[in-house]
């Protein structure tokens, strides 16, 4: 059996892509001045439409160079460049292309570009089993000569002598029979007269013995490719040849890339994936590994847009994964999770500047070198007998996220280029699962970060309710859901509870919710009534939903939500409550009673039926438990809603508990298979103001009247111990009193109420209603809603049956108010 016939799958894949690719040549301008009908048929373009144009009609834009011929000598600088990147066909489609440029020299010391790509979704599933094939496209040493019609030597690479022995002097200008004679000279003439007179592509295998090797026959596989002028005449063949020896080490690096599909990124653990890529290195390829990542990546930050190791400073990272022969790693300086300084003169250094590979097959350790600059590594290198290290970049989209460092101690063996290759391929994978778990993690952290803005920190029931809550959102990954609970506090002792569900869970639905929970609390501080209020929130989801329409590209995020309102006044222990297509509320009494009163459904929010919301008014005894919830705690797949209302009542039907102990009850109802909607619950437990803690007087519309509710006003705070009010107080009583009596009509009310703050408010049966505005010098009215304002905690009006009614808080503690004399001015 000849070398032929013993090579492996994985080289007659690397010889097929090979064949398969589109070949053209480019002068040192960045001119094209060969094409072939592979590249033809790969991106549309006839050798009449490209010879003779510049290479960017068919080269990718590259952003780190301005033009084509900048290109061209920065591959010259860097002898070849290859890449993987969409480019566009003539007909308009984008493809998936491997780009492999090379150069050749000719005998005057001119050099010519050959580009090599390949179309990576026309390839067959043998070809493409494996990011390994696409290694292999771009890293294989791949011999090239260039021949003209006559097949003489015209153009070729370095790697060609490494093939077959032929130095340069010999080759340029002869025919390949005169400067390697023999059988598969002949043979391989045959071919390319065969590719030159049929202008097509085509293969053929043979023997050579490398100067390298010369003791080892190689077989070598040979794709030739007729190259075409403007006029599609051909102008010469080119050879494209590979080593396609098998050997076991190459099976073995096989086997290894088949292991990491299975033992890298199995979880969106950033520090879990690089410890995966460590414990895959070694024992497989090295004796100690370690990867090292930017310090911000770990938390989900996008990695620094370049790694300044030109300025003296040691560059940050943190230690996310190692690996060794030896029980406990003692070649570590570093633990996993640890901040670790690269040094700004070592080759760490030097591969995170420039993003590309180090290889070190020995390691130097005489005096002078990066190692005397770093005494902690020098020691391990010495104490360990280190003496041969890969450094490897961990990039993904164009960023350097960290590097993989892979050493060699017991292995006598020194790292060769092949073993880069594997190691770059096994961190190429690796890089893309730790690049999805750092999105992932930034994900979860803005996520997090948005449920801790959205929903409240806090909740204060003030005098009106005592309160407690539980959320339990679907989507435990991210922590956040559609459904929003809010508590917010009224004029007059009053509170509004709020309960809503955006349909769906994660960010989207979080986001709007934060959006409508904005919105209701705006609303609420209007004073709206709980109908009024719902009908105004459907308006604004409406626009939401509108404006999500008037984005198509974007992703909708208003799709449905429900709601329920309800406002409690803790003086008349009412409880006012509307609902837009949501649940309706339980209500449990001191006694244990548990009912679920019948409060008209409404549509839910952004249907735009135009049907009115209607609330309902109850009387609730004070010690009321009242129980506001969205459908994730009462459904459940197998059974139906009013079975999951009646667990709920079970749960809540012991009122001598704490609020606390209710929400746990009650959320263990839920069934244990995983939630599909969130989970909301929030229990008030509600209060009455004292008839001691309540003050109030009718009064007539005359201005007589001013005084009288001054005096009043100044007895009761005396009474309630609230001297240090009194001054503040008579001049808020005056100027709401004066303004009812001249801009109001009929009776006047006077109320004060004693709380966590002292309200003062005044009712009258005018239309207007008061307003802030700035009085100019020799202005007799506008200045006393502005002197209330300075001197009160807040203030504001609200509609009342007959009237409105203006109020004002103060706190219990306010500082007195100055002594002189201020008179009511009249309402702005």
């Amino acid at each position: 059996m000849t070398s032929t016939d013993k090579v492996t799958l994985g080289e007659r894949l690397n010889t097929r892509v090979i064949s398969e690719s589109a070949v053209a040549m480019f002068d040192e301008r960045g001119t094209v001045v060969a094409w072939t009908d592979a590249a033809e048929q790969l991106l549309g373009y006839s050798a009449g439409d490209v010879v003779g144009r510049s290479a960017a009609l068919v080269l990718p834009s590259s952003e780190e160079t301005a033009t084509i011929s900048e290109f061209i000598e920065q591959c010259r600088a860097q002898n070849g460049w290859w890449g993987t990147m969409a480019v566009r066909h003539r007909d308009g489609r984008m493809l998936d292309i491997n780009h492999r440029i090379s150069m050749l020299w000719g005998q005057d010391g001119t050099f010519r570009c050959l580009v090599s790509v390949t179309d990576i979704g026309t390839l067959s599933r043998e070809a493409m089993n494996g990011s390994v094939r696409e290694a292999l496209i771009i890293h294989a040493p791949i011999g090239i000569v260039v021949r003209d019609p006559q097949l003489r030597c015209v153009w070729a690479n370095d790697t060609i002598e490494s093939h077959d022995g032929v130095s340069r002097d010999r080759r340029f200008g002869r025919l390949l029979t005169d400067s390697l004679p023999g059988f598969e000279a002949e043979a391989l003439e045959v071919v390319m007269r065969q590719a030159l007179r049929n202008s097509t592509t085509a293969v053929h295998e043979y023997r050579a013995w490398p100067a390298e090797d010369p003791r080892r026959e190689h077989a070598f596989s040979a794709s030739f490719f007729c190259l075409q002028d403007a006029d599609g005449k051909a102008l010469g063949v080119c050879g494209i040849s590979v080593d396609v020896t098998g050997n076991q080490r190459a099976r073995e690096r096989l086997a290894i890339l088949s292991q990491a599909s299975t033992r890298i990124g199995n979880t969106l653990d950033i520090m879990q994936t690089g410890q995966e890529l460590a414990d895959l290195a070694v024992p497989l390829l090295a004796d100690f590994a370690y990867v090292e990542l930017a310090e911000s990546i770990p938390f989900g930050e996008e990695p620094p847009t370049r790694n300044d190791t030109m300025s003296g400073r040691p560059s940050v990272f943190r230690r996310a994964g190692q690996a060794s022969i030896h029980p406990g790693i003692p070649e570590s300086t570093f633990a996993p999770g640890e901040t670790v300084f690269v040094p700004p003169t070592s080759p760490l250094a030097e591969v995170l500047r420039t993003g590309r590979s180090y290889l070190e097959p020995v390691v130097d350790t005489s005096t002078g070198t990066w190692i005397d600059r770093d005494p902690a590594r020098a020691q391990k290198i010495r104490e360990y007998g280190i003496h041969s290290l890969m450094i490897v970049p961990v990039i993904a989209r164009r960023a350097v996220l960290g590097i993989a460092v892979l050493i060699r101690t017991e292995d006598p063996v020194p790292f060769h280029e092949d073993d880069l290759l594997l190691a770059e391929e096994l961190v190429t994978r690796a890089a893309l699962s730790l690049d999805n778990a750092r999105q992932y993690a930034r994900q979860q952290t803005t996520a997090l970060a948005l449920q801790r803005n959205l929903l409240p920190h806090c909740l204060m029931g003030g005098a009106a309710v005592e309160v407690a809550w539980r959320y339990l959102p679907a989507d435990t990954e991210a922590g956040v859901g559609g459904d929003w609970f809010d508590v917010i506090p009224l004029s007059g002792a009053r509170v509004a509870l709020v309960v809503g569900d955006v349909v769906g869970h994660g960010i989207n639905a979080a986001a709007t919710m934060g959006r409508l929970r904005t919105a209701v609390r705006t609303l609420a501080d209007l004073e709206m009534p709980p109908d009024e209020l719902l009908s105004h929130l459907d308006d604004t989801f409406q626009r939401l939903a509108a404006e999500d329409a008037d984005a198509p590209d974007e992703i909708p995020t208003v799709v449905g939500a429900t709601c329920l309102y309800a406002v409690y006044d803790p003086v008349t222990r009412e409880c006012t409550m509307a609902r837009a297509g949501h649940p309706p509320p339980a209500i449990i009494d001191p006694q244990g009673k548990v009912t679920f009163p019948d409060i008209p459904t409404g549509s839910p929010l952004g249907l735009g039926l135009g049907v009115p919301f209607e609330a309902v008014e109850l009387e609730l005894p004070e010690g009321s438990l009242l129980a506001l919830y969205t459908d994730g705690l009462i459904e459940a797949r197998d059974d139906d809603i009013d079975v999951g209302m009646r667990r709920l009542g079970t749960a809540l039907a012991h009122p001598s508990h704490s609020l606390e102990d209710l929400c746990t009850r009650a959320t263990e109802t839920v069934p244990a298979q995983t939630p599909f909607d969130d989970v909301t619950l929030l229990l008030v437990r509600t209060r009455s103001l004292d008839t001691a803690q309540i003050a109030s007087w009718e009064l007539p519309a005359d201005s007589s009247v001013v005084s009288t509710a001054r005096h009043v006003a100044a007895r009761q705070l005396s009474d309630w111990g609230l001297e240090h009010l009194i001054a503040t107080t008579e001049l808020v009583v005056s100027e709401l009193v004066t303004n009812a009596i001249r801009y109001g009509t009929g009776p006047i009310r006077l109320r004060l109420l004693q709380h966590h703050f002292l309200t003062c408010e005044v009712f009258d049966s005018g239309a207007f209603y008061p307003r802030l505005c700035h009085a100019h010098t020799g202005d007799e009215y506008g200045r006393g809603l502005f002197m209330v304002a300075q001197l009160s905690r807040r203030w504001g009006f609200r509609s009342a049956t007959g009237g409105k009614l203006v109020w004002v808080e103060q706190d219990l503690s306010s500082v007195p108010a100055p002594a002189e004399e201020t008179t009511a001015v009249g309402q702005d």
